[in-house]
């Protein structure tokens, strides 16, 4: 079967893509590696998607987008895209155990969390070393944990772990957050939350799990340590581009290039969500971004088939 729309990453992005797609009566296909909702799935709580006074959990919100999408007849297909390739007017979206033919592709497999690249972070992860709170965090029960970041998602994820740990450490290379001024409010406030500024992870130590921490401060270059049980990194993220790296144009962080209408450099393929280069990558963001490259796809199939 060839399909008006392959939708590649079945995050918000992707999910509101096939909402837009399928809903426009275009056969609709949308790709997932691991599990619809993508990063937004396993975030505890989303306070800023407009609608929910009192917030809502990812997994709700993006389980409710993928119903929606079904609902309209948009098919969801597990599977890791191996190759993409355009013959003629068609592109072929290669998987390692069946091929998708598609008339348009929406890239949308966004990103994932950046590693501190030290010693002992791979040696420790799933042993101390975790990139999501919300997956992990009960696992810390009574126990000193660390954070690293100084940003939203690092600070939600600090106030989140205060329901386990009993300490949080949030290590930060500058001297202030960078969060928004709500949450600083929040994590200044708790009582279980202390602040180590102007340093870096240099080394994660321990023997079976994690127990030791060794920092290095960026401004005197001192080092000192730090002794806990769980490090959870949340220093920003990495886009999933590397299966499409010659495909279309990336910028030099390695996210695509767009225009607003979240076309790419090649006719017929568009990018939506934290996969594209953007100010802001919020779940409201990729939602907007994802209906756009669907309108404009079935444009772009309507103007290929006149």
């Amino acid at each position: 079967m060839t399909y008006d729309i392959a939708i590649i990453g079945g995050g918000p992005a992707g999910l509101s893509a096939g909402i837009y797609g399928a809903r426009a009566k275009l056969s609709t296909v949308i790709i997932e590696k691991m599990y619809p909702g993508g990063q937004a799935a396993i975030t505890h709580l989303i306070e800023n998607y407009p609608g929910f006074v009192d917030g809502i959990g990812g997994s709700e919100l993006t389980e409710s987008m993928k119903n929606q999408a079904e609902r309209f007849g948009a098919k969801i297909l597990n599977g890791e895209v191996e190759d993409i390739k355009k013959q003629a007017s068609l592109f072929y979206v290669k998987l390692k155990s069946e091929t998708v033919e598609g008339k348009s592709i929406i890239l949308a497999m966004g990103a994932e969390p950046r590693k501190l690249d030290v010693k002992g972070e791979k040696e420790f992860t799933g042993q101390g070393v975790s990139y999501c709170a919300t997956c992990d965090g009960a696992f810390y029960t009574d126990m000193p944990i660390m954070v690293i970041g100084g940003g939203d998602t690092a600070i939600e994820e600090a106030i989140y772990l205060t329901r386990f740990a009993s300490s949080v450490t949030v290590v930060h290379r500058r001297d202030q957050l960078r969060a928004t001024k709500i949450l600083q409010d929040r994590a200044f406030k708790n009582e279980k939350i202390k602040f180590i500024w102007d340093s870096v992870v240099k080394e994660i130590k321990g023997k079976d799990m994690v127990e030791e921490v060794v920092l290095k401060n960026v401004k005197t270059g001192e080092e000192s340590s730090v002794f806990v049980n769980g490090v959870f990194s949340a220093v920003g993220y990495v886009p999933n581009t590397a299966s499409i790296k010659g495909l279309v144009k990336l910028n030099d962080r390695g996210y695509v290039i767009t225009d607003d209408k979240m076309a790419t450099d090649i006719p017929g393929i568009f990018a939506a969500g934290d996969i594209r280069e953007k100010s802001l990558r919020q779940v409201v963001t990729a939602v907007s971004d994802g209906a756009i490259a669907a309108v404009e796809a079935e444009k772009y199939i309507e103007n290929q088939e006149a």
